[in-house]
């Protein structure tokens, strides 16, 4: 992914400025009304059974109507459901930066998985020809050239091919602020209308359990920092080995393998997806 790096303090100083990672490790990406409607929300506030519900009867593309009513029919959007019993997606996207107002995607990985194994064997990519250049210094980071960029389809030529391999599945990602805007963007630019759904965030669980407090004054003063809650430091903590960043379908084999170790530390199966999911 675009805003991943390896570790707290190692980055260069281009990839500092790449990635322009604040207090809270990535920007949340700005979305102008012209190409991005949907309103602010509090995500984890929201009745997804209901909201599911209600855009299976007025979503107005046929597509998001069958994926809506996949998920309902899964149970995904049952906040009492444990997550053992929740099948999941772990999902990806490389882009051309950090706005979803401004960039696009690149590429997108996607891995089924549950509690006991993530199927790398069952795993699809795409890739995508975005409608906004291609920055030079963004090929250095992923490592996707404007050669395949070009030989790519439009989001829109893979559009029902991605919905129904998602469909159905609880979507699992390492910050929502890039795959949740990005994929509602692409999708409202095409066909007129968003995509909602509900998220397990493995950044934000890491986050609950270690960016309760703020650094005091005297903490900063000494040089202290908070604990990093990227992909690769959360995943040392579990003792989880080292991957290769900015590649789709290995950041959300990293994703998959870190959701696993966190309910294993921190939850168990019987956890609710409405405790998990944001």
């Amino acid at each position: 992914m675009f805003r991943r790096n390896n570790s707290e303090g190692g980055d260069s100083e281009r990839e500092k400025s790449l990635h322009k990672v604040p207090e809270h490790d990535v920007p949340t990406p700005s979305i102008p009304s012209q190409r991005y409607s949907q309103p602010s929300t509090d995500w984890q506030r929201v009745n997804w059974q209901e909201r599911f519900q209600h855009l299976a009867e007025n979503a107005h593309d046929p597509r998001l109507k069958k994926f809506y009513q996949a998920g309902l029919d899964a149970g995904i959007t049952d906040a009492n459901m444990p997550i053992s019993e929740v099948p999941m997606m772990v999902l990806d996207f490389e882009t051309t930066g950090l706005n979803a107002a401004e960039h696009g995607i690149l590429s997108i990985g996607a891995i089924p998985m549950n509690l006991q194994r993530i199927s790398q064997q069952q795993a699809r990519m795409w890739l995508a020809k975005p409608r906004r250049n291609l920055p030079a210094e963004s090929v250095v980071i992923h490592g996707i050239t404007h050669s395949q960029i070009q030989q790519a389809p439009d989001f829109i030529d893979i559009l029902e091919e991605v919905l129904e391999f998602l469909a159905g599945r609880l979507l699992v990602v390492h910050y929502q602020g890039i795959e949740r805007p990005f994929l509602a963007a692409a999708i409202e630019e095409r066909i007129g209308e968003p995509i909602e759904f509900p998220v397990i965030d493995t950044m934000h669980l890491e986050a609950r359990l270690h960016r309760q407090q703020q650094l005091t004054l005297w903490q900063r003063f000494r040089g202290e920092k908070q604990v990093s809650i990227r992909l690769a430091d959360s995943r040392t903590r579990y003792g989880l080995p080292w991957y290769h960043p900015h590649d789709a379908i290995t950041d959300a084999l990293a994703t998959g393998e870190l959701l696993q170790a966190q309910i294993a530390h921190h939850y168990s199966p019987n956890t609710t997806i409405g405790e998990l999911w944001s």
